[in-house]
């Protein structure tokens, strides 16, 4: 049996792409799966034996320089056929876990690097340019010599196939277990007039532009996430429109799909930032997949998703004005919201399934062999 290690230092064990959709679904086509996370209990769940390292927590750069060494040593003990590693500062061990165990490596791109490094507030402004291209040359050199490369979006896979022959799309799309979940018999009350934003709270999702944009509404944000600075955070919450926010916090699986449930509307206006103009956020499936209609960002890339299949509508994310308007124009259609929703619902089951994802890394992975 072909033994396949996953590896990663930055995500949870149940990280929804490693865990959830990759890792469940090679255990379930018959993979001897490993999954080599950084910190956590080990354990055995959905065929999947969870190893974790202890790695002490002292920041981003002591993180960068000496989880690899920590995760390197494991990983050359599991003795696995395939390497299959998640995040970039794990490129610094790809050569030599390659050359000690004789295995297969693999990358797995969930991000276009260069381009979030340009986005990067905690970067200096003056260096991010530089550091960008370094980046850029150094994912270039290293994945030249791996066994192949994975990627999320069809962009992304293009520039690493300047490096790789060997490279494949697996999309983050959702997976059609779900459908179960979110239609299930517990019956869930429509909240009145809301609206709702599920993911990371950062300046750059457009957070502080949807708190304002409902304060011109008699809408109501049902509101779930992390908020990614207390300075943010308590910026938001001065914010008139805060008084028309129900704000959840984090949530977890459960959590997530019963406030979709409760929604009438998703939100997705995120800023026109390098990476996110050319990315395909979860959120737009699974706002999808719970028939809301969706309020997005005006992306070119995002059009034949959101205007291609007559699922939402997209807005400047910059112009409040225009948010607004568009959140009052839905609510004030209910029959419209209805048929925005069953086109993305039908979208999603047709074409934006994870089971067809899967298929593509089970053929990536028997390549490899």
């Amino acid at each position: 049996m072909v033994k396949i290690c996953h590896i990663t230092s930055v995500h949870s064990w149940d990280d929804t792409r490693i865990f959830f959709k990759e890792c469940s679904s090679i255990a379930a086509a018959g993979y001897d799966t490993t999954l080599l996370v950084a910190n956590g209990v080990d354990d055995f769940i959905n065929g999947v034996k969870i190893v974790c390292v202890p790695i002490e927590n002292k920041g981003r750069l002591q993180r960068i320089l000496f989880a690899g060494k920590r995760m390197l040593q494991k990983a050359v003990e599991i003795e696995a056929d395939i390497y299959h590693l998640h995040d970039p500062e794990l490129l610094r061990i790809a050569l030599k876990l390659k050359k000690q165990t004789g295995a297969k490596v693999v990358f797995d791109a969930h991000e276009d690097l260069p381009k979030q490094i340009l986005d990067k507030g905690w970067i200096p402004s003056f260096l991010r340019v530089t550091i960008s291209n370094l980046a850029h040359r150094y994912e270039m050199k290293i994945t030249s010599k791996l066994d192949g490369v994975i990627s999320v979006t069809e962009t992304i896979c293009d520039r690493f196939r300047l490096s790789n022959k060997q490279v494949a799309l697996v999309a983050n799309f959702p997976k059609l277990d779900e459908i179960t979940l979110l239609s299930s018999n517990k019956e869930v009350k429509k909240v009145e007039n809301s609206i709702c934003y599920v993911g990371a709270l950062f300046p750059t999702r457009g957070i502080k532009e949807l708190v304002i944009a409902v304060g011109k509404t008699n809408a109501t944000l049902l509101l779930a996430g992390k908020f990614s600075e207390k300075e943010f955070e308590e910026e938001v919450k001065r914010l008139d429109g805060w008084k028309q926010v129900n704000f959840f916090g984090y949530l977890d699986r459960e959590g997530i799909v019963e406030l979709l449930q409760k929604s009438r509307i998703g939100m997705v206006t995120l800023h026109p930032t390098k990476s996110y103009k050319e990315s395909l956020p979860i959120k737009l499936f699974e706002y999808m997949l719970a028939k809301l209609p969706i309020i997005s960002s005006d992306f070119e890339f995002w059009k034949p998703l959101v205007e291609g299949n007559n699922c939402g509508i997209m807005v400047n994310p910059l112009d409040t004005d225009q948010i607004a308007e568009k959140i009052r124009y839905l609510l004030d259609n209910p029959a419209l919201c209805e048929e925005l929703g069953n086109n993305g619902y039908n979208a999603v089951s047709t074409n934006y399934s994870w089971e067809s994802q899967a298929k593509n890394l089970l053929e990536f992975y028997a390549t490899l062999k």
